[in-house]
């Protein structure tokens, strides 16, 4: 490989472990494995042609062996004693090669493509789907041949072994392929979509949530990064900062936001709760002190929706606010299946972690969550209750939500080997 000695060795492939950053194995003749923080481990190729410094990509390992990349390798190096561009040579015959278009190599490259859109742990979660539960059995076909029963074979393996879900994640992401291979013009027609109904839905027995703490800054970050609607963003940094229900969010409106108190009024009835509650009193109010960051979040907003009624108007009609199919979408997205995360868990998710990471009460956080929990001679807390903990609360808990966004990932720029 242009004269150059090979350092790597099989065992120090199998036993490399990835890093908080991005690290590279060098193999000689500018071949390097790059290893990734979330594990996955590419083949690279450093070169200069034309007075650049470029990076060619050889695959995927363990897909691609340490054999396999040295040829590849070794073709680039001859591409480039012939005064050819090795990766532009890669693009005028990706098309042609039949290797391209199996199953895996689709699948391999819709991921790549697709990541930076997903938390790290989503990424692994349907790499590992696809290496164990799909790439077995038809990673290997053209994807143009597989049909939608040999498809639903590979899922009733899933099945079989009592995983529904499971079985249903892979049904999805294996559709996304297929879409994938259709927009890029490698098949004519999605095989999962003839198998819509063919598999038992699981029950879904809670409104999934997320309560690991590093999750939630992944979520926070995966958020801040939506590349939607601005008006769709704001509502879920909302949801997740004062955690209220969804309608709640989707129906508020500039006349219940007051800046100068830093509090956001809304009125009983749009709470959800006892009917004869809201009839007996209804000019009551469910009280949201409103944290700095949320304040920043709200003028935001202001700036996009500040005219109307409405702080989050539908996307279509300013008249009529977002819908909550929207919010949850935006979810989808952002990689968060229904299993995962749904926009109503959001409150789980701070009632859990308020209480258990910054150790507050259980009765400020109920009362800040509307919930009408009763005292010792069974009557009901006023909302009202607990105003100044709960404004220590909100605030407490925008802070550490941007503590926990702020333990992102840090990938140096390195020099390219070679």
């Amino acid at each position: 490989m242009g004269g150059a000695t090979n350092k790597l060795t099989d065992m120090a492939l199998k036993i490399a472990k990835p890093g908080t950053a991005t690290r590279r194995l060098a193999d000689g003749g500018g071949l390097f494995l790059e290893i990734r923080p979330n594990g996955s481990k590419y083949w690279r190729m450093a070169y200069r042609f034309g007075g650049k410094q470029k990076l060619l990509a050889l695959g995927v390992y363990p897909n691609v062996s340490m054999p396999e990349a040295r040829k590849a390798a070794q073709q680039a190096h001859q591409h480039l004693g012939e005064g050819r561009d090795p990766g532009l040579v890669k693009k005028i015959t990706k098309g042609t090669n039949c290797t391209d278009n199996t199953f895996q190599a689709v699948a391999l490259e819709w991921l790549e493509k697709f990541k930076h859109q997903w938390s790290d742990s989503h990424v692994k979660s349907i790499s590992g789907r696809l290496q164990r539960d799909i790439f077995p059995w038809i990673g290997s076909r053209p994807i143009g041949e597989i049909t939608p029963p040999e498809l639903l074979s590979v899922l009733r393996r899933i099945e079989a072994r009592g995983h529904l879900e499971n079985t249903h994640r892979a049904l999805t992401n294996a559709g996304q392929v297929f879409m994938y291979a259709l927009a890029t013009g490698r098949i004519e027609r999605n095989p999962a979509s003839d198998l819509k109904g063919a598999i038992p839905r699981p029950t879904v027995k809670h409104m999934s949530s997320i309560i690991d703490p590093d999750q939630v800054g992944e979520l926070m970050r995966a958020i801040d990064r939506y590349s939607g609607s601005p008006i769709t963003r704001c509502a879920l940094q909302l949801t997740a900062h004062v955690f209220l229900r969804s309608k709640e969010i989707r129906l508020a409106e500039w006349s219940e936001i007051d800046f100068d108190k830093l509090e956001w009024r809304i009125p009983i009835a749009k709470m959800k709760g006892n009917k004869r509650d809201k009839e007996a009193n209804p000019a009551a109010y469910h009280l949201v002190p409103l944290a700095t960051q949320v304040i920043n979040i709200l003028r935001e907003v202001q700036a996009l929706s500040g005219q109307g009624k409405y702080l989050f108007p539908g996307l279509r009609s300013n008249s009529k606010p977002i819908s909550d199919a929207t919010l949850t979408n935006a979810l989808r997205r952002m990689g968060y299946s229904q299993e995962e995360l749904h926009v109503h868990g959001l409150r789980a998710t701070a009632r859990t972690l308020i209480r258990q990471e910054l150790g507050f009460d259980e009765e400020p956080i109920e009362r800040q969550l509307g919930h009408a929990v009763k005292g010792p001679l069974g009557a009901a807390y006023n909302r009202a209750d607990f105003v100044e903990e709960r404004k220590k609360m909100m605030q407490a808990w925008a802070d550490y939500l941007d503590k926990l966004k702020a333990v992102a990932e840090i990938i140096p720029i390195r020099a390219a080997v070679g």
